[in-house]
């Protein structure tokens, strides 16, 4: 069974984050998704999100595209990667919290996995920063 992870921080889940986790479902034959801690949407981005992260969860789990939906560790952000043991992770076509070496990282950590990145649906529309600037 080929193991497929998502991560990301899922604030005002829409259509982008939709098509994002039905691309990463079909990289394999289950879905991981990682859903960033409220302190570490700040520590990253210098604010909170606008929905806590445990309404983010359920927002993704909503979906019904994941096979688990799961909080990261707020310290260590391999652990749950180590936990989940993927074969694949799908990064967003944005992503870029994290995403610097982090093939060598999880090899460090005795993880061999594929990184790919999925495209974009319709960024210009469909982007958290600017859906949750029209919110806020």
């Amino acid at each position: 069974m080929k193991r497929v992870v998502a991560t990301g921080t899922f604030d005002v889940v829409h259509e982008g984050h939709k098509y994002f986790l039905q691309k990463a479902k079909s990289l394999g034959d289950w879905l991981g998704v990682v859903v960033a801690r409220d302190s570490t949407v700040e520590r990253v981005k210098g604010k909170l999100p606008l929905r806590n992260q445990n309404e983010r969860r359920r927002d993704v789990e909503m979906l019904q595209i994941a096979d688990i939906v799961v909080l990261g560790y707020p310290d260590d952000k391999y652990q749950i990667l180590e936990e989940l043991a993927p074969d694949i992770i799908a990064l967003g076509y944005d992503q870029q919290a994290f995403t610097e070496n982090l093939s060598e990282n999880l090899k460090k950590r005795g993880l061999s996995v594929e990184i790919l990145r999925i495209d974009a649906y319709k960024p210009e529309r469909f982007k958290s920063s600017l859906l949750n600037n029209r919110t806020s």
